[in-house]
This record gives C-alpha cells, structure tokens and sequence, in this order.
C-alpha cells in the first residue's frame, strides 16, 4: 500500500479518535529519545527516535499495539509531523551563510550530492533491490538522511515499507560515522576546517553531523554545519523533480491507485513550498533569536516523532530477505560520499 493510499484511508477516520494512541505512543517515544540523548550526549535524538521506535515494533508487549490501534497514529506522525518539521528546518538556512562559503565550496557540494545520488540509485537498480528503496537510499546519503528520505517517499508514493528499511539504513550508517570518521581525521592529513567541511559534505542527518564534528572543535562544528545546511538546500529541487517524474507516472494511468487516490502529485510540494518560504523568512533577519530557539526546538520534536513512527514500520524479517544487498548498498554509497567529498575538501581548501 503507497503513501497516498495510506493517507486516504486515515483520512476516513476520526481524526483524532484514530490518530489519539498512535500520537500518544510517538510522543512517548520522543521522551524516551530526549532521555537517551541526556544520558549519552553522543547519540543524536533523532537517531534514538528511530532506534527506539524499531524497538517497539518487534518487543512482544508493544508489538500488537504498534501494528493494531497505534499504526494510523504512528503512519500519521510518519507524514504530516515530518512535512511540518521540514519546513520549520528551513529556519535553519540563510542565503547570505551558504553563499558565504564561497563558489567552489558550492561546487564541491554539488559535485557530491549529484555523484552520490546517481552512483547509489544506479548502484541500488543493479543489486535488485526492491520497491522505491534505490530512490530513498540515495537521497538520504545525499542530501539529510532520514528527512530527506520522509520528503522525498511522500513526492513518489513511496510504500511505507521502503521508506522504513531505507530510514533504518541510512541511520545505522550515520551513526557509525560519528564514531568513525573522527578516528580517520590525522590519518587523512585534515586540519580543522577541512575535517568539518569533510563531515558536512559526507554525513546524513544534521544532528549526526554535529556530534561528529565537535570532536575537531568550535572550527570543524561551524564550517560542517554550514556545509551540511548547504546541502538540506538542495532538498527542494530534488523533491521537485522527483515529483515531475511521478506526475508522469501518473499520466493517463486512471486505474493506478495513486491516480485515484490524489491525482497527479504537485510539481513543487506545499511543505516544500514551506521551507524554501522559511529560508527566505530567515535570511531576511526579521525573526529574533528566541524565535529561531523555539522554532528549532519545535522542529526537532516533530522530527523525531515522524522518525519513531517511521522507525516502527521497520520490519526486519522482510529487511532480513534482503539484507546483504541493502547492506552492501550502504557500504557502497558510504563510500562514494566519503571519497568524494574528501577528494573535493582537498581540491578546495
């Protein structure tokens, strides 16, 4: 079942009636990831959110609850709370400190995001794999991981299955790289801004990006943040087009479920319309500082809530069956991400 069929179906329900236990149980999952994050500051509270809600989605006593009365809550959070998380991330970007990077770190960004994308989902076609995940895989690594993977699966219809196994692997691998890309920084030569605009360029999720990068300083942290924000940009042109392919998809195919469910699919998304809205908003300096705080403290909430939901659809028997492809497909754009981007660090600093 697609996306759009999903929300089709939860939109016959009450809507806060059937929604109620799902929401419940992904704010209770929020907590839990916040007390996770406050135990061990190196664990991202997005990356807990996932991890704990796969957790509930296999635990015996949870198990009924999370795939019986929870599941429209949860699918719920999965989509709307991501849509409205991505465009509160758009406070986080202004014009003016991307451009501030210069013109070939521009460059570089853009090498990286196109060669990874392309690399993995030709790489993802050639292993088999099944459904969107090639799709989703690809614009995790290249663009910001799990919100990146949510926008992207709601612009094609994306099976929740897909977008849930691809979230699964994307946070796995960008967890490891917090603990090991800072062990390759002297052995790669870098100093201190080029370690950071290395892990800007080559992690996931944001938030995985700033563990890693604190670790080289107040330096690296800055110029990875400015570099990964610089890519979060480029979510909107990607979503766009990934919706211009569906909508061709869609052509003329009356009897395909997601013609009859919604029609064809906006060429620019309203949320996506949202965060490009928010980038200009910020970079205008209109909003205070405590603004931009509680805007971003709002967005991280709502993120994680649409990643526990997200996480809980993970079903690692049917991961299981295609384990070794997916994995060696993580591996692989791992390391097209890493190389590429080293390579461009190195050519512009």
């Amino acid at each position: 079942m697609t996306l759009r069929e999903r929300a089709a179906r939860t939109r016959s329900l009450p809507p806060l009636g059937g929604d109620a236990p799902g929401l419940l149980l992904a704010a209770v999952g929020v907590a839990a990831a916040i007390a996770v994050h406050a135990a061990v500051p190196a664990v991202p509270k997005l990356t807990a959110a996932v991890v704990l809600g796969m957790a509930a989605a296999h635990l015996p006593g949870l198990r009924p609850v999370v795939r019986g009365v929870a599941r429209p809550g949860l699918s719920t959070a999965g989509k709307r709370l991501m849509r409205l998380g991505i465009v509160l991330l758009g406070l986080k970007l202004s014009l003016d400190d991307v451009l501030g990077l210069g013109w070939a770190t521009v460059a570089m960004v853009l090498t990286v995001v196109a060669a990874t994308f392309a690399g993995t989902l030709w790489l993802g076609r050639r292993l088999g794999l099944p459904g969107d995940q090639p799709l989703l895989v690809a614009t995790g690594y290249s663009i910001c991981g799990a919100s990146a993977i949510g926008a992207v699966s709601q612009a094609a219809g994306s099976e929740e299955e897909d977008v849930a196994s691809s979230v699964a692997l994307v946070t796995l691998c960008g967890t490891l790289a917090i603990a090991v890309l800072p062990l390759l920084q002297h052995p790669l030569g870098l100093g201190e801004i080029e370690f950071g605009r290395w892990v800007g360029a080559s992690v996931h999720d944001v938030g995985q990006v700033v563990a890693t990068a604190q670790t080289g300083g107040a330096g690296a942290l800055r110029e990875a943040v400015l570099v990964k924000l610089m890519r979060v940009v480029l979510l909107a042109p990607l979503v766009a087009g990934v919706a211009v392919v569906a909508r061709r998809n869609a052509r003329g195919a009356a009897a395909d479920g997601a013609a009859r469910s919604g029609g064809r699919p906006p060429i620019v998304p309203l949320f996506v319309a949202g965060f490009l809205a928010m980038i200009v908003l910020r970079t205008t300096g209109v909003l205070p500082e405590g603004a931009l705080t509680l805007a971003g403290d709002a967005q991280e909430l709502l993120l994680a809530a649409a990643l526990f939901g997200l996480g809980s659809a993970v079903h690692l028997p049917t991961m299981a069956r295609t384990g070794g492809r997916i994995a060696l497909l993580g591996l692989g754009s791992w390391v097209v991400v890493a190389g590429v981007s080293y390579a461009g660090v190195l050519i512009t600093t």
